[in-house]
């Protein structure tokens, strides 16, 4: 049975769309292992610098790991769904993911602007 090439196009694009998702995730669960480290670095580097009472960057390294694997997980069904919609034929775009993961990496964002701010 031969495809449409419009149809293919689409199905082309939903797959560009999955991968940039895949690695914005990678991205952010390599930027959570750094932060969950930073505290480490910046004792070994400068033994004498101040540091909290509590590890706040190992929760936010965490956080942000967590994060990235939600990204993979939410990109997955965002792809499948898409999928579907493109061979029935019946698109309706959603922002509710993007609201979602937008609204986390903010939240994670301030917290640690607050923690770098407690710690200069």
């Amino acid at each position: 049975m031969a495809s449409d090439p419009a149809t293919a196009r689409n199905h082309l694009a939903n797959e560009r769309t999955f991968l940039a998702w895949v690695r914005t995730s990678i991205a952010v669960m390599g930027l959570g292992f750094v932060v969950a480290k930073f505290e480490l670095i910046v004792k070994s580097l400068v033994p004498s610098a101040p540091t909290t009472g509590y590890d706040l960057s190992s929760i936010i390294g965490v956080a942000l790991v967590m994060a990235g694997g939600l990204m993979q997980l939410l990109a997955l069904s965002r792809f499948t769904t898409t999928q579907q919609r493109i061979r029935t034929g019946i698109y309706e775009p959603s922002k509710s993911i993007e609201t979602t993961l937008a609204l986390s990496m903010f939240v994670i964002a301030l917290v640690l602007a607050v923690y770098l701010v407690l710690t200069v």
